[in-house]
Parts: C-alpha cells; structure tokens; sequence
C-alpha cells in the first residue's frame, strides 16, 4: 500500500473561506432564495454543495431582472455598475469581496480619480474577462488596458505616463517580466509606476507546492477545469514531477498513473475545498482493494 498524503497548504484561499462562510451563514438564517452572483468558485463539485443548500447561481443578465432579492457577490469582486443595478432594484447585496481584492479595487480607482493632466495610463496585468479584471477595469470606467503577455504590451502608448497593477492571483515571475519590458520600452523621462499587487498567500504557494510534488512519486492535483489559479499551479507541479496528474473529482483518477508509486501526493488550488482532496485519497485507498 502506498503512503498518501495531502498538501497541508493547498485547498481554499483566505478570500473563498470567507465567501463560503458567508454564503452558508445566510443560507442558514432562511428568508427566500439566496442568489450568488457567478460561480462562489471554480470549483462544481463545492458549487454542486452548496447549491443542495439553496444557492442559485446567476448571471449579469438575471440581476437585472432581479427586484428586492438576497445576493451574494463572491470573492473576486465586481464593477461600480453592478453595485448600481443592485441599489435601481431593491437588491440586498452580501459582500464577499476577498479584503486584498478590494483593497486593490480602491487603489486602481483612487489612481483612475487623478486630474487628467496627471492620470497615467492604468495597465493591469491578469486575464482578459476574468472576473477579477472585471472588477478591476470598472474601477476606470472601461479604460484600463489589460495585458496577459509581452505580445499585448502593443496596447500601450510609451509616450505617456504608465502605472502597472496585477491582478491578484498571477505569477510574480510574469510580473516582474511585463514590468520589466514595459520599463525597457518607456520614452525617455516618462514616468512609469509598477505595483506588485499579488496575494502572498496565493504567490507563495508555488514554492511549498513544488516541494511538495518533488517529494512524492506521483502527484494528483484536483481542481475545477474553470480554476485559472488551478491550471497554473498545476503546471507548476507538472514542471518538478512529470508523474502529476490534474482531476477534478476522485472519478476521473486512472489507476495506471498510479502504478509502481511507493509515496502519492494530493494537492489542488486555492479553489479546491479539503472534502474534495479527501475524497480523492479515499479513492486511491480503495484502488487496491
């Protein structure tokens, strides 16, 4: 029989524990349908969970036809407009928004309020309709410009004053990297500020991970397929331990990646919940048997 072992450090970030809590504290209080504003997180089996519980998962398109409703808005964060469509139609809004996330929204817009002569072009380095970005650009009215990759920086005007944020769950070496070239292609005398805004609870993960991965023979990481985070961490095992495999539930483990391995690791994303990765060693346990 193998040792299996669980990642003490992967499972729910700060910012999910707290959006999950909140959601089942209302859940619990009762008073009518408690709506969530997206996915609480990129996770179906916990959506599956929680929707046993009364949570109904909705889009931008039914908050609007939405009137004195309870809504949840996850994590991520959201745009001024969605705050302002709630307060047109009587919404209850329960504000999960992680406290780093928000605090970055507050800087973007202070940033954003400058007079126009000293208002630099807002870049925001993350995914492009990532609903953190979301909440990021709305902070601008629009007008941020964001990039993924060096190849988007063609986006930005180099002659203009420039200030760099990142969303909050991307890689600091990819950072580093687009602050790097943005810094290298600024005209002359052109004020340029970067921002490493990052959560260090997440950044630091990939360090711990990796370890983590290096030390078992094979390693099966969990996460929802829609986890922008879980396909990112995923890589970053898969770069130490060709033996990493990536499933979203204990269903989806094939034996054969297992076989001739003394020492498995489980481990997700910061969106994979702990009953998940434990149901996943349940079923290696059992392969045997």
């Amino acid at each position: 029989m193998p040792k299996i072992e669980i990642d003490a450090d992967s499972g729910f970030c700060f910012g999910v524990v707290t959006a999950i809590n909140k959601a089942e504290e209302e859940l619990a209080k009762g008073g009518g349908t408690l709506y969530c504003l997206g996915d609480i997180v990129h996770n179906s089996d916990e959506v599956s969970r929680l929707a046993g519980k009364g949570l109904r998962i909705i889009n931008h398109d039914d908050l609007r036809e939405l009137r004195g409703a309870r809504v949840l808005l996850r994590a991520h964060g959201e745009p001024p407009s969605t705050y302002a469509a709630a307060r047109e139609r009587g919404i209850e809004l329960i504000d999960a928004t992680c406290p780093v996330v928000l605090r970055l929204q507050r800087r973007i817009k202070e940033c954003h309020d400058r007079p126009l002569p000293e208002r630099p072009q807002i870049v925001i380095y993350g995914k492009l309709g990532h609903a953190e970005v979301n909440g990021l650009v709305g902070q601008t009215d629009g007008e941020a410009i964001v990039v993924e990759n060096v190849a988007d920086l063609e986006r930005i005007d180099f002659s203009r004053p420039v200030a760099l944020y990142s969303q909050t769950t991307k890689p600091i070496s990819g950072l580093r990297e687009i602050s790097a070239e943005i810094g290298r292609r600024m005209a002359p005398g052109v004020s340029f500020e970067s921002y490493d805004t990052i959560c260090r609870q997440v950044a630091n993960r990939v360090e711990k991970l990796q370890r983590f991965a290096r030390e078992h023979d094979a390693v099966i990481f969990v996460s929802g397929k829609k986890s922008s985070n879980g396909k990112a961490l995923y890589a970053n095992c898969l770069e130490v331990n060709e033996r990493t495999y990536m499933v979203s539930n204990a269903d989806e483990i094939d034996p054969m990646w297992l076989s001739g391995a003394e020492t498995i690791g489980v481990c997700g994303a910061t969106s994979t919940p702990r009953w998940l990765m434990e149901r996943v060693k349940a079923k290696i346990e059992n392969l045997d048997k």
